[in-house]
């Protein structure tokens, strides 16, 4: 089974619609398999506190001047979609309040995200589940017990989904990236588990692919050095483009762990083999 690939753009647009449609387009190039936004209602998600405390940013001094400027509205969200279709592209994006998931449903979208911020945000899980829309739970910064509150919720509303591994630090240190625990996921809920990763560099989700996983999402930028709290955990997009090649070859190398003689093999070891005794041949 191929490997969905995402590419997270979530806020690294940084409000423009031309870079969105930049990265966009290196989603394009590099083949991924969707492209992925996030969806805020800034007054829903943060308190007037955090807002108001004082935020040098390119759209002012506050926090609220800094959030506001990274959102997209309806107008933004509509040429978003436009694009995509032009492209053929699906997209989607992780709301972060129930504000923003109404919105979303203005779209025609085949796919939802829960961010591993909201996986215990129960009422917005519930909202989610009831539209029986595929979804990717990322579970980072989460106990078992809350995962499992999330599996409850998706398998009652009868709503497929797939987990994510993912560690919510950004940038991810290779060490606490503990893969392992993509096997542990997928034991204990028995469903398909992807990676979505924070990590600087592509190795450590070329070990991810290798374990298996079924979908792997990494965020995209065209410069790691650009205005962002994202960006320097994200991939620019010669790194992306090789990240997807490379998935693709290591998809093909696992195999199906069956141990046989391939038919390319047969005339090689007629060849080698040639000089050993037929009486000395294990059949």
């Amino acid at each position: 089974m191929a490997v969905f690939i995402i590419a997270e753009i979530g806020i690294n647009h940084n409000g423009d619609l031309a870079i969105a449609k930049k990265l966009i387009d290196v989603g394009v190039f590099a083949g991924c398999d969707a492209v992925k936004f996030q969806k805020r209602t800034i007054d829903k998600v943060y308190s007037k506190e955090e807002l108001d405390r004082p935020r040098e940013s390119p759209w002012g001094k506050t926090n609220r001047d800094q959030k506001i400027g990274l959102e997209f509205g309806r107008k933004g969200y509509d040429e978003i979609d436009r694009y995509c279709k032009e492209k053929k592209m699906p997209w989607f994006a992780s709301a972060w309040d129930i504000d923003s998931q109404l919105f979303l449903r203005q779209y025609d979208l085949k796919y939802n995200k829960v961010a591993s911020a909201m996986l215990t945000h129960i009422n917005l899980l519930n909202m989610i589940a009831e539209e029986k829309k595929y979804t990717f739970i990322s579970t980072g910064m989460s106990t078992l017990e809350q995962i499992d509150g999330a599996v409850e919720i998706f398998r009652k509303a009868g709503c497929p989904f797939e987990l994510m591994h993912c560690k919510s630090t950004y940038p991810m240190d290779d060490e606490d990236a503990n893969l392992a625990s993509i096997n542990t996921l997928r034991e204990r809920y028995g469903c398909k588990i992807g990676y979505s990763g924070h990590e600087v560099g592509l190795a450590v989700s070329y070990a991810a692919t290798a374990l298996g996983i079924t979908s792997l999402e990494r965020h995209i930028t065209l410069d790691r050095a650009m205005y962002g709290s994202d960006q320097a955990a994200s991939v620019e997009p010669m790194g992306f483009y090789l990240l997807v090649g490379a998935v693709r070859k290591i998809e093909k190398a696992i195999g199906d762990g069956k141990i046989y003689v391939q038919p390319k093999e047969v005339p090689i070891a007629l060849k080698l083999r040639s000089h050993i005794p037929w009486s000395d041949a294990r059949v």
